[in-house]
């Protein structure tokens, strides 16, 4: 991903609440299949990390992008934004960005 597309996805993220909220349990399958499956219909994500999470919004981003094959937009305080393209009916066009 280029500076310019990753920028780009950066504002798009802008208007977007948070739909992962990470907590006491950290990245558990539960939380890795809803990453996944809201992945597959929006491409990009919005996360938050609880106080009580026992890593950092760094730490969960990575480990989250990891599990799930994503791309990390931007980590900035507690929220973190995610990218992965859709197999299926992709939404978001980077070249075109």
């Amino acid at each position: 991903m280029t500076t310019k597309q990753r920028a780009a996805l950066r504002s798009m993220a802008n208007t977007l609440e948070p739909i992962l909220h990470i907590g006491k349990d950290g990245i558990n399958d539960n939380l890795v299949k809803q990453a996944w499956d809201a992945l597959e219909a929006r491409e990009l994500i919005k996360a938050t990390v609880l106080q009580n999470a026992p890593l950092s919004a760094r730490e969960a981003c990575d480990e989250l992008c990891e599990r799930v094959h994503a791309d990390p937009v931007q980590v900035i305080g507690s929220k973190f934004v995610i990218y992965r393209k859709a197999r299926k009916n992709s939404k978001i066009d980077l070249d075109a960005l």
